[in-house]
């Protein structure tokens, strides 16, 4: 029998979860789950660090299929198939470099998305160091049989001095035995007065080439063009394709929509609750000249497609809480 032993820690290096987990099969494995606490399943969850020491998360499904996710920002930074094969894009630029988001993956907007507030562009959920929780409130939902991490944000000192609000913003990623990437979000208010937020799971898509790529389930809806001053059009297409740079908000979408990779043979379906809106991002050649931690020629293998509730902020009264929750997963096409 191998055992292995994580800890995590808080800032003050006391420990703040110890994670066991059994690697054998069968009756230990079974006691293993039940003694990894709330935030792993018998699947198994690995705990690394990167190369600045901030601790990294792998959840690995018993086919195979894994999802890292970095304490920084909550950050998903991967998610393959069973394959090996990777589905987020990672920039080649991509600056590992704290508080710096990393250009990929699906950083977190919250609690502002793009520059439409007085924040930072998209908020500072993405730029902090999350922790993982041992004892989360109970989340409604069939988790058995999935890999998955709670991990949770509250506001510094420092934090409070530009968005003067209290939060516990708690973030669970779980992995399930088909492969499918879940990203369930939980925002309370613990403040004396209501605040209003945006949010989004800015989700980097890696595709085979942005030509070749359509985006299904946005046909007739209304959408705030970016690239127009924000300016209100309606999708006219069936599907929404691309020939230049794409920066839109489309708003009050179903719960599901498709980026289909005729290349690749593969589509990517994104199921969402609590998140109305779909951003869609490109930023073609001329803009990714401009980027530092792009390259010049990767927007050829990236889309981002968003949940995401922008146009309309959601408020809390103090007490209440907010559930968002944004499902990924692959499927084959001709």
């Amino acid at each position: 029998m191998l055992l292995r032993m994580f800890k995590a820690y808080r800032q003050d290096d006391t420990p703040f979860l110890e994670l066991k987990m059994n690697t054998t099969s069968g009756e230990s494995d079974n006691r293993a789950a039940a003694t990894a606490t709330a935030t792993a399943t018998a699947a198994g969850v690995e705990l690394t660090k990167d190369k600045n020491g901030i601790p990294l998360l792998l959840l690995r499904n018993n086919r195979g299929a894994s999802a890292t996710v970095s304490l920084q920002g909550g950050q998903v930074l991967s998610w393959k198939t069973e394959r090996r094969e990777e589905l987020l894009f990672i920039s080649n630029k991509a600056i590992f470099s704290p508080p710096k988001a990393v250009r990929g993956g699906i950083p977190i907007c919250f609690p502002q998305f793009g520059n439409r507030g007085t924040l930072e562009q998209h908020g500072f959920a993405r730029n902090k160091i999350w922790f993982i929780e041992k004892d989360p409130p109970s989340l409604a939902g069939d988790f058995n049989g999935k890999v998955y991490i709670d991990l949770l944000l509250k506001p510094s000192e420092d934090d409070m001095k530009i968005w003067p609000h209290r939060f516990e913003f708690r973030l669970r990623v779980s992995l399930a035995a088909d492969g499918n990437l879940t990203l369930t979000s939980r925002i309370r208010n613990v403040n004396g007065k209501n605040f209003s937020f945006s949010i989004a799971y800015h989700t980097y898509f890696s595709v085979s080439d942005i030509s070749e790529v359509r985006v299904e389930g946005l046909e007739t809806l209304d959408y705030l063009d970016n690239l127009h001053q924000k300016e209100r059009f309606t999708e006219q297409g069936d599907a929404l394709t691309f020939e230049s740079e794409v920066d839109r908000v489309y708003l009050d979408s179903s719960n599901t929509v498709a980026v289909l990779d005729h290349e690749k043979k593969r589509t990517f379906v994104i199921r969402k609750e609590g998140l109305p809106d779909v951003v869609v991002w490109n930023p073609w050649e001329r803009k990714s000249k401009s980027i530092v931690d792009l390259g010049d020629e990767e927007y050829k293998q990236m889309l981002c497609v968003d949940g995401a509730a922008v146009e309309k902020s959601i408020t809390l009264r103090p007490g209440e809480e907010w559930t968002g929750r944004l499902e990924l997963s692959v499927l084959p096409c001709s």
